[in-house]
């Protein structure tokens, strides 16, 4: 019987873990070659609850799979083609150093390669998976489509990335699906509804890049090979939704031949690739068949009484959301070069109207600065040399602020040269408690049809008014004071009479003290929850107390940020009467 009994460390939790380097031994393959079969099939490592256990005692750090995941890596075809690659590179230098220039021709033309559609399928068994995973693979290729030509990654990777990325542009342009955009100091960010999944996604400025040298780009390349791959299925599957051609053709002469060629040679074809995807761009939604759908009536069934509100907000919703697809429709947009072209026409035209830009700066521009029916034109600098009467000259971030706020906000805030307003982030919701700031109020006025901006004008410049007539006024203030000062002296000596009188009688009348039941269930109600929190276990008294210290936090915080407003409001305040009393100086 003693020989049956199982070792330590040989049961348990700590057979379903594997290290590293046994799990590595065990597909015999290389430490890269390790972590980008790991990075294909989406496999992870994984902490162990009882990592002393695990380890055999120790505590030395290692890491560790799950057993059951590299037994599933062992039956993996790509396993073979990594082999396969290594023998080939092993034939070819062995070529080159033989100066074997015929057996070196022959080991390129039969280079293994492999594809992962057999990996997509097998991680994204719905469409529906597919599109919920999507906002890592979209920021990774905007990522590397910004990308210059360096050492760092190859230029095939670089266009294959910037025309996939252009392809799904076109797609949430010709469906209207842009719901969010915010700007931010990583980049800017945008959320689109495809086909009722959010997908929120990131794109870099257009900067020139230094590349860091602590980031390992071999690891980034593993990642953008699979989402590649990965966003070329979605593309395909997206464009059939609104049936549309797939890659999309350009309209041109000199793209009647180019779009023959088979899909690789689209995406690989180095100066006729550099060509299609700065006219694909540049075009955008120009580049699309129209979406033309017909108005399908919904069938109305009689609600119950407790789903009719639900059913009457979901209507409500659908049409502000058709109205935010037609944001800026009938309006024509000019942008000048110094503004963001391409994230400004992709946003423009996801609201269906039209834009254009010099065509000195990028092909495909549609009309000229001079036309006389642009009625909002894109400006980022303080001055306009010759503008043109009858449209409205704005900055970039009127735009992105109409977007967000589902409406076309006042342009008088956004003219050049004038402060701009903060540019508040979408995707922050205030719960109740929650410091809102009064950009955000008087944005929420402007949603529910308000007018707050000219009430708080017309305050302004009151207050200032008040203060230009504090220095003309100063001696009618003095009297007025004189004369309060008087009327307190003479309240005071009123109540001091009173206060004596009081004293000689010594008796007063009592008055009968009525019962205040909203002040009884008040306080009965505070006694019934001391006497609850008293009554509490251990545990739940120690999560009640956690819970309502989050909830002073949050009280704080708020108080907090309001204060820091009412200090910056008040210097800005006064720094408008400084300035007031130096140009009057």
């Amino acid at each position: 019987m003693g020989g049956l009994e199982k070792k330590k460390y040989e049961r348990g939790s700590a057979t379903n873990y594997i290290t590293r380097n046994k799990a590595r031994k065990k597909l015999q393959l290389s430490l890269p070659d390790f972590r980008r079969l790991c990075i294909l099939k989406g496999i992870y490592p994984h902490e162990p609850k009882h990592k002393k256990k695990v380890n055999k005692g120790s505590t030395a750090p290692r890491t560790f799979y799950l057993l059951k995941d590299i037994k599933f890596l062992l039956h993996e075809p790509i396993v073979n083609k990594f082999r396969d690659y290594k023998v080939f590179v092993r034939k070819l230098r062995k070529a080159y150093g033989k100066s074997e220039w015929n057996t070196v021709e022959r080991l390129k033309d039969n280079k293994p390669a492999y594809k992962l559609d057999h990996i997509i399928k097998e991680r994204y068994p719905t469409f529906i998976d597919a599109l919920r995973d999507l906002d890592d693979a979209l920021s990774m290729c905007f990522l590397f489509s910004t990308f210059p030509r360096t050492g760092k990654c190859h230029v095939q990777v670089i266009q294959l990335c910037r025309r996939l990325t252009v392809e799904f542009l076109n797609y949430i342009i010709a469906s209207r699906s842009l719901r969010k955009v915010f700007l931010s100091i990583k980049g800017i960010y945008y959320e689109a509804e495809v086909l009722g999944q959010p997908i929120v996604w990131i794109t870099p400025y257009a900067f020139s890049h230094n590349h860091p040298t602590d980031v390992d780009y071999r690891v980034m390349a593993t990642f953008t090979e699979f989402y590649t791959t990965l966003l070329g299925f979605v593309n395909f599957r997206l464009y059939q939704t609104l049936n549309l051609h797939y890659p999309p053709k350009l309209e041109g002469p000199g793209d009647k031949d180019s779009k023959d060629q088979d899909e690789g040679a689209y995406a690989m074809d180095s100066e006729s690739c550099l060509e299609k995807l700065s006219a694909l761009s540049a075009s955008l939604a120009r580049v699309m068949v129209p979406v033309t759908e017909e108005e399908v009536e919904m069938d109305e069934f009689p609600a119950d009484g407790e789903n009719a509100e639900q059913e009457e907000g979901l209507r409500k919703e659908r049409e502000a959301q058709e109205m935010h697809k037609k944001l800026f429709e009938g309006l024509k947009f000019f942008l000048n070069r110094e503004v963001p072209r391409e994230a400004l026409a992709f946003i423009i035209r996801s609201f269906g109207e039209d834009v254009s830009w010099d065509k000195s700066v990028c092909i495909n521009a549609t009309y000229s600065e001079n036309e006389p029916s642009i009625t909002h034109h894109i400006v980022d600098r303080p001055t306009q040399p010759n503008p043109v009467l009858g449209r409205y000259y704005v900055q970039p971030q009127w735009v992105f602020d109409s977007v967000n706020a589902r409406l076309r906000l006042p342009v008088e805030e956004y003219f050049p040269g004038v402060l701009l307003p903060p540019h508040l982030s979408p995707f922050v919701t205030e719960k109740e408690g929650d410091y809102v700031p009064p950009e955000k109020q008087k944005l929420l006025a402007l949603q529910r049809g308000e007018t707050p901006g000219y009430v708080n004008e017309s305050e302004d410049e009151d207050s200032e008014e008040d203060e230009e007539g504090e220095s003309d006024d100063q001696e009618e203030e003095e009297e007025e004071e004189e004369g309060s000062e008087k009327e307190e002296e003479v309240k005071l000596k009123v109540m001091e009479e009173q206060r004596t009188q009081g004293k000689k009688v010594g008796v007063t009348m009592g008055t009968l003290k009525l019962e205040d039941k909203h002040r009884l269930e008040q306080e009965e109600a505070n006694e019934a929850k001391r006497l609850a929190i008293m009554t509490m276990k251990k545990r739940e008294k120690y999560l009640y107390d956690k819970i309502m210290f989050g909830k002073r936090r949050k009280v704080r915080e708020a108080n907090k940020l309001a204060q820091k407003r009412k200090a910056h409001d008040e210097a800005v305040k006064a720094e408008k009467k400084k300035n007031k009393k130096a140009r009057r100086a």
